[in-house]
This record gives C-alpha cells, structure tokens and sequence, in this order.
C-alpha cells in the first residue's frame, strides 16, 4: 500500500495576502486558485521541486485555525535560499548548525504557519 503526502493544508486569515507571499517572495508555483461555489475558493501552491503541495482558502478549514509549525523545506544549500528570501522580503532567522550536517534557518508566513529551511549535507 502505497501513502503519499501531497497536500498539507493551511491555514489562512486572507487568501490573496498568503498567495502573493508564496508566489512572489517564495517562488512556489500556483498550481490552481478555484471557486467551485457555496463561498468556497482554494488556493494549491507547490514548492520549487516538490512532490507535495500547500492549500488555504474559504470554506475547507476552521476560520481560525490554529498556525501549522515548523514544515520543512529541504534545501542543497541553506545559506543561498535564505540569502534568496531575505533578498525577496522574507524574514529568515540566521542558520543554525544543530551538528552532523544539519542546518537550519526558519521563518513564517503572514499568518504565523512556521517553516524550516533544512540542509542535510551527506
């Protein structure tokens, strides 16, 4: 039996605010931004090379859900992406170095869903 994750959803306080911080300061692909009716609109975004993909909207989540934590990101090379998102707006912690190749820098989203940028050098 096959599992896959391919959507992690998110929570969002304004839909176009998150989409635009995802687009344009992280670079990740609006895959479909659709209003199938009854109020309902979903927002799918996927990372720059990845299998799996983020939702927000209205009408698929509790309005005021708490923040998702700390979702990582796998990266070749820390310092450029956070170099990338800082260039971009982004607030990104300074990299830190937990020992045996792992590194990590982390930021969040408007609506405080956390995220980790890791390296794992191999």
């Amino acid at each position: 039996m096959d599992m896959r994750l391919e959507l992690v959803p998110l929570p969002s306080t304004d839909v176009d605010r998150s989409k635009a911080f995802y687009v344009d300061q992280l670079g990740f692909r609006l895959d479909h931004d659709v209003e199938p009716g009854n109020g309902m609109r979903v927002v799918q975004l996927t990372p720059p090379g990845s299998a799996c993909s983020i939702a927000m909207g209205v009408g698929f989540s509790a309005p005021h859900a708490a923040p998702v934590q700390n979702l990582h990101l796998v990266v070749d090379d820390v310092d450029a992406a956070r170099a990338t998102l800082i260039e971009n707006g982004v607030a990104v912690s300074d990299v830190n170095d937990m020992g045996g190749g792992v590194r990590y820098a982390f930021f969040s989203d408007p609506d405080g869903n956390s995220w980790a940028l890791q390296q794992i050098s191999r």
